[in-house]
């Protein structure tokens, strides 16, 4: 059993269990322990988002690694993307990304890239847990000049600026683009708006005033809606909507419409196509997808495999099948050619090139795709509960899949990190799936009590 490391990292609300000061130190501990090897100087990347919490946990994570007698170079608020580059360019032993990613600011989380820019496997994960709570490490204290020391890299940013511009067509520009972006007053506030601004763009700039409260109140990849009012009155080409650590991207077209991850995907796998360039013709997506996607890459000639929710898991069926690009229906966009993880300005930049590519608006390429009526519903139970074990319910989730047929589906999943149960269906007709979701919600509901 898990005790601290969720489907992404550890989180939680900050300064309570998991996501104390206490933890967060004897984690820095795990991972120092763990890069440690016959080879000297070693260093650990740790970088975080805006949140008011990031400062404590920071210092906490530092004096844990440097406990160890391993290094730390500090990069400040960066992307989780741009930690897992600067990871690798800096040739560092693991990178650490303090960051709650699209939660509130009450909450904060850690996840950890290896030294190769891809997140630490939940068996290394687990090993770090099973270091803690078992006080394997608690005696290993380096004294004298064997303790490790902290350095700040002032140049994180620029590195990161440059690495994205140069994942940019060279005989592109965006000259006459006009961007509304939204950077949710998280990492990508000191990134995004000079990547885009130095292509040529104009850019609109919300959501880049951090003050440690406010990263994704009511703004980025989970509340389009302010970017997208904003592009209608400007008359912008395009709204890019980021979430609070810049690893999602949401987008509206230029008449203000949400086009989300699903749709972001087809365009990209269908451009990728056609150059030749998407490995097996295959796009590596989440349970989550939309079934329009589905049939859309059947339309195009090729395929689409599923994962379990959740990013790293996307990728792991990438490197492990030789796939080079998925994602999330969410705005997760993992293109393994450019970079190791999701990446919401990358996946933007390449998004911007086939619209310049192919002089259409995003409106026009987001028609490669019809998405099927999708309702998602929520039930918060007492404690976690096993749905397959509910009386009848398997039975009644059976009998309204043969209802729907071929042109719907049905997921039900517990959540990785709350006591909540969620339940998807899709199919052709609005009105019958958020029946069925009713239903099923209720029999969860009936069986929590």
């Amino acid at each position: 059993m898990r005790k601290l490391f969720g489907t992404d990292g550890v989180r939680g609300v900050a300064n309570i269990f998991p996501m104390t000061t206490e933890i967060a130190m004897q984690i820095g501990r795990g991972i120092a322990f763990l890069v440690k090897d016959m080879k000297p100087d070693h260093r650990i990347v740790i970088g975080k988002d805006t949140r008011l919490s990031g400062y404590m946990i920071e210092n906490a994570l530092a004096a844990g690694i440097c406990s160890m007698g391993v290094d730390v170079l500090l990069v400040g608020p960066l992307p989780t993307p741009g930690i897992a580059f600067i990871t690798t360019s800096m040739r560092a032993d693991a990178g650490v990304v303090i960051s709650a990613s699209h939660n509130p600011f009450q909450d904060n989380g850690i996840k950890i890239f290896c030294r190769d820019g891809y997140k630490l496997p939940d068996q290394q994960e687990l090993k770090i847990e099973d270091l803690i709570f078992s006080n394997e490490i608690d005696d290993l204290r380096p004294i004298a000049e064997e303790v490790g020391k902290a350095f700040r890299i002032d140049d994180a940013r620029g590195r990161y600026t440059v690495f994205l511009k140069n994942t940019f067509p060279r005989h592109f520009a965006l000259d006459g683009v006009h961007i509304v972006l939204d950077c949710a007053h998280g990492a990508t506030y000191g990134v995004a708006p000079h990547v885009f601004e130095e292509l040529g763009a104009k850019v609109t700039a919300l959501g880049v005033e951090p003050n440690g409260r406010n990263i994704n109140h009511e703004c980025g990849a989970l509340y389009p809606q302010l970017m997208a009012e904003k592009v209608k009155e400007l008359g912008a080409d395009i709204g890019i909507a980021l979430d609070g650590d810049g690893d999602r991207l949401i987008v509206v077209d230029e008449k203000g419409r949400v086009i989300d991850g699903d749709h972001i995907m087809a365009i990209c796998a269908s451009e990728l196509m056609a150059r030749g360039q998407l490995k097996k013709n295959t796009l590596v997506t989440t349970v989550m997808s939309n079934l329009g996607l589905e049939i859309a890459m059947q339309n195009m000639g090729g395929k689409m495999i599923r994962t379990q929710v959740g990013d790293r898991y996307v990728v792991e069926e990438m490197r492990s099948s030789g796939y080079n690009f998925g994602g999330e229906q969410s705005g997760h966009l993992i293109f393994l050619d450019h970079n190791t993880t999701g990446d919401g300005i990358l996946a933007a930049l390449q998004l911007l090139a086939i619209m310049i590519q192919r002089n259409k608006p995003i409106s026009e390429l987001a028609k490669v795709m019809e998405s099927f009526p999708q309702t998602l519903k929520n039930v918060r139970t007492k404690s976690k509960i096993d749905h397959t074990r509910i009386k009848g319910f398997s039975k009644k989730v059976t009998a309204l899949e043969q209802q729907l047929g071929k042109t719907g589906r049905i997921l039900v999943r517990p959540s990785g990190t709350e006591p909540v149960i969620r339940v998807m269906i899709e199919g052709q007709d609005e009105a019958l799936i958020d029946t069925m979701a009713d239903e099923l919600c209720e029999m969860i509901h009936h069986a929590d009590q």
